[in-house]
């Protein structure tokens, strides 16, 4: 575990030295952004000398690193805010929108992986695989508008945004679970199909034990092993990837917060947006590992 956590270091540091040259990389000047057009040069030139932005890159990267070490984020160039504050206030949302999308996700892709396994070769599977593959096929700006549409405006039953209702978070769920249960049901179904044709499956019928017990006890525990490393990498991405989502149904979380500081050059913000995100992604990932090895005791000397 020690190991797994300093592996996570260069991977950080990775994605703050892309982010931080990919964000200057962008057209448009903060400067611009917060003063207009109508600015003079003198009050251009003193406000890139007061946010630091006239010094070298090299050297302003430097500057975020040594704040960074000791637990400065910042604060937001446009509003002053701290950014820790920022986030305190955006993460949370984020998190509750990824773990309803994932157990969305799990409650439907799970039992129709099963579904499908158990009646392979028949009218029932090849339903339930065309349904899913459509479903996985289906990008979150097009689902989504398509359910608000659908739930929002015909039939008036969930608010179209916002999160001033707390059914306001079913529709942004529902666009992300559906495509992380797309996946689910295939994985479900390959990996069930693959454990279900080993041997100690024949024996544990052969002992007269019911199909019920044979599938629940035996064939799922076995093929819950690659389903837990999919779980883990989709709730990863749910935390990473709610950007467009979020735009979407005006959803206040830390995807949204990053648009809205890229548009407004908002640098210090979009760095700590992305750490944000890179540091939930990789320790998402930890975690899987670590549970992955406590299922299968093999891997261990692997991770």
């Amino acid at each position: 575990m020690i190991k797994r956590l300093l592996n996570i270091i260069p991977v950080v540091f990775g994605v703050l030295l892309l982010t931080f040259l990919l964000i200057h990389l962008v057209p448009g000047d903060p400067v611009e952004v917060m003063l207009g057009d109508s600015a003079s040069i003198a009050d251009r030139a003193q406000l890139r000398e007061d946010l630091g932005l006239n010094q070298p890159l090299v050297s302003q990267f430097g500057a975020y690193l040594g704040k960074l070490a000791h637990g400065d984020l910042g604060k937001s160039i446009h509003t002053n805010t701290p950014i820790v504050d920022l986030l305190k206030a955006r993460y949370p949302a984020t998190l509750k929108l990824a773990c309803l999308s994932l157990l969305i996700g799990l409650a439907i892709g799970i039992p129709l992986g099963i579904y499908a396994a158990l009646k392979a070769g028949h009218w029932q599977d090849f339903l339930v695989t065309i349904v899913s593959v459509r479903f996985s096929a289906m990008p979150a700006f097009w689902l989504g508008p398509m359910l608000m549409l659908l739930f929002a405006v015909w039939l008036g039953w969930v608010p179209v945004s916002g999160m001033d209702e707390p059914t306001s978070i079913l529709l942004p769920a529902l666009t992300l679970g559906f495509g992380l249960s797309a996946i689910l049901t295939r994985m479900t179904r390959t990996s069930l199909l693959e454990v279900l044709n080993d041997d100690f499956i024949r024996t544990a019928r052969a002992k007269g034990l019911g199909e019920k017990t044979v599938i629940v006890r035996h064939a799922l525990r076995a093929a819950l092993l690659p389903i837990v490393t999919i779980v883990g990498l989709q709730m990863g991405s749910l935390l990473a990837g709610t950007v467009i989502t979020e735009t979407i149904f005006s959803w206040d979380g830390i995807g949204r917060l990053l648009v809205e500081s890229i548009e407004k050059r908002d640098y210090p913000v979009t760095q700590a947006c992305v750490l944000a995100i890179a540091l939930s992604y990789v320790l998402v990932n930890l975690a899987t590992d670590l549970l992955y090895a406590h299922l299968d005791p093999r891997v261990k000397h692997v991770i």
